[in-house]
């Protein structure tokens, strides 16, 4: 628990709360539910002159993504020199704007538009009869741990055509590493604290170390032959038709594309996961859409389009714990919402947790409810794990087809029951929200459905978990 102060109000009717910056960074989905609660749509948290605004409407989420002339992406508050590693690491498409981001993106769309699927598939569902294929019924296992190294290795072979699993756990480590460090001291910089001139050396040297492997990948995958579609590949092929990208222009674009991609999917599975196994109804019918749609172990991928209460569960999970929790924007021009007005270099932050929790727009929000999708089509703005507007995630289909896939192939084997009274930690980690606890489970044979069960742990305060499983939270509120 943080010991710094509570947040404090400016004045009645006023949009600003006088605290701590760091007190967001501390716990940023407590800090953004406190903010939406005593502001509403837009809030702004300031402390000595330094100011964050806060978005928590549709409508604005609207006017800030659709406008990437007034509020562009800093996706990294720390660059680095123009002759550093670091410089080169951060200069992918999370990176940039302008002309430079839209010529970038538009190089890009080809590698992961939806006719390219077709070519991915059959190492998706490689990937994961490998993964399976180790399980056994009875055996325990922690699930956030087995989805993190699941998807590293998923994320190197579909990238960049590794099949070697210990260079692929070497490279995340470092990757997870660097953006962990790259979050701890970019809030250091905004709010002018001693700790960014502490973590600044250590970030341009594990930098170094980040782009060594990543050049040394560049290498080995120019020395195969590759049978299957990579995206790696994709870009080089490109590369030869595009002189102006060059070779440290792709390192920036593999290692943001390896970053956003295997943990924001590896927390999407461990959630999706957990939340069918304390909710065994939901995921007794999943499992008989799957039975009757899909005629083997691994789906074809037509099989994968006729698949919509799957899609339902996907959406609602992603919904109710987004991986992606919030995103910022940052002002380049003198401009205003509503009756703030903004200042270039101020961070204007939006949230897809704050905007999925909305009960004007989802009954029951915090609930796990899969069947609501059969009822409701949200808008872009309204519903947004891969972002919204000009910006949004161009990985959207790729992640959707990995979680598609992969999904249908281990609950067409096994079940996961929940260990009673462990912990479940759920925590934002440089805009990622994830567990931050192991979930220990015991492995079931796909037709025995789990119970769910008491558990203790923060996931309480993010998700409305049945009644049967918070014996354990009470206990906890007890001791908190």
């Amino acid at each position: 628990m943080s010991n710094r102060p509570k947040l404090s109000l400016h004045d009645p009717g006023s949009p600003v709360t006088y605290g701590s910056l760091m007190q967001f960074a501390d716990d940023p989905i407590a800090c953004m539910k406190q903010l939406n609660r005593e502001h509403g749509d837009l809030a702004v948290l300031e402390e000595n002159d330094q100011r964050l605004v806060f978005v928590f409407s549709p409508e604005l989420n609207r006017e800030v993504l659709s406008n990437s002339q007034v509020f562009e992406s800093r996706f990294f508050a720390v660059r680095g020199n123009r002759n550093s590693a670091q410089r080169r690491v951060t200069s992918g498409l999370l990176s940039q704007n302008g002309a430079e981001h839209r010529d970038s993106r538009r190089m890009m769309m080809d590698v992961f538009t939806k006719k390219i699927l077709p070519g991915y598939h059959q190492t998706i569902s490689q990937i994961t009869c490998e993964m399976t294929d180790k399980w056994n019924t009875g055996d325990t296992c922690d699930l956030n741990s087995e989805m993190v190294q699941f998807m590293l290795k998923m994320t190197a072979a579909l990238l960049f055509g590794v099949d070697d699993a210990e260079f692929a756990y070497r490279l995340g480590a470092l990757i997870d590493r660097w953006v962990h460090r790259n979050h701890e001291i970019g809030m250091g910089a905004l709010v002018s604290s001693p700790a960014f001139a502490q973590g600044y050396d250590d970030l341009l040297l594990q930098a170094d170390e980040l782009e060594a492997s990543v050049r040394e990948m560049f290498q080995t995958h120019r020395s195969k032959q590759h049978d299957r579609t990579n995206i790696l590949s994709l870009l080089f092929e490109a590369q030869k038709h595009q002189a102006q990208l060059t070779d440290n222009q792709l390192t920036g674009h593999a290692t943001l594309l390896f970053a956003a991609a295997h943990l924001t999917t590896a927390h999407t599975f461990s959630w999706t996961l957990f939340l069918l196994s304390q909710h065994p109804e939901v995921l007794q019918k999943l499992q008989a859409e799957l039975n009757a749609n899909v005629a083997m172990d691994v789906p074809t991928f037509e099989e994968l389009e006729r698949l919509p209460y799957l899609d339902a569960v996907i959406k609602e999970s992603m919904r109710a714990l987004p991986a992606s929790s919030y995103s910022q924007r940052v002002a380049v021009e003198p401009t205003a919402l509503g009756s703030v007005r903004i200042n270039p270099g101020t961070p204007v932050i939006f949230s897809q947790y704050i905007t999925h929790h909305r009960s004007d727009l989802y009954v029951e929000p915090d609930r796990f409810m899969p069947e609501r999708w059969a009822k409701i089509t949200p808008s872009a703005y309204e519903y947004l794990p891969f972002g919204a507007g000009p910006r949004m995630c161009i990985g959207a289909p790729l992640a959707m087809a990995e979680i598609r896939t992969a999904l249908t192939i281990i609950l067409k084997r096994f079940n996961f029951q929940i260990k009673p009274m462990s912990t479940v930690n759920g925590h934002v980690i440089s805009t990622m929200l994830g567990p931050t606890s192991s979930i220990q489970s015991t492995l079931l044979p796909c037709d025995n459905l789990p119970s769910s069960v008491p558990v203790f742990g923060s996931v309480h305060n993010l998700v409305q978990l049945p009644e049967s499983t918070r014996g354990g939270f009470a206990i906890c509120r007890e001791f908190m």
